[in-house]
């Protein structure tokens, strides 16, 4: 399962013929961290492939202080997560305020990867949410 998506390994084979029916674990790591942040930087409805694919708009959305904000990013982040990323399990992602960039919500996303039926490897990164709404996925 943690193969990357149907064209991207037909591009791979093509290129390397090879390398046809070889799991490569880093390439699937980031093919599910590229899908994120398509995913992540899509508003909803945007899209012909579905009209909850993507975010909401979280540029002005409401919220008394930061703390209850990031709480109800960090919902949002994991119900479309979960729904559009069926690679990753166990994902948890929490708040981490960064003092120094106080315009951005920073989240720690840990998570399974699941790479067959039997295996999993854990992988953590972090998603940045700047004050334009756009989100940085890093590794």
């Amino acid at each position: 399962m943690l193969e990357e998506s149907l064209l991207e390994r037909l591009r791979y084979v093509e290129g390397h013929p090879e390398a046809r029916g070889a799991k490569d674990a880093s390439r699937g790591v980031r093919s599910i961290i590229n899908h994120l942040r398509r995913l992540l930087n899509t508003k909803q409805g945007s899209v012909q492939i579905g009209a909850e694919y993507g975010m909401p708009d979280i540029t002005n959305y409401p919220g008394e202080h930061l703390d209850g904000m990031a709480q109800e990013v960090e919902a949002l982040l994991g119900e479309v997560v979960h729904r559009y990323e069926p690679r990753l399990r166990n994902v948890k992602i929490k708040f981490d305020p960064d003092s120094r960039d106080v315009l951005a919500l920073r989240f720690k996303f840990e998570a399974d990867i699941v790479i067959d039926r039997d295996r999993v490897i854990p992988i953590v990164f972090e998603t940045i949410v700047t004050s334009s709404g756009m989100v940085r996925v890093e590794s």
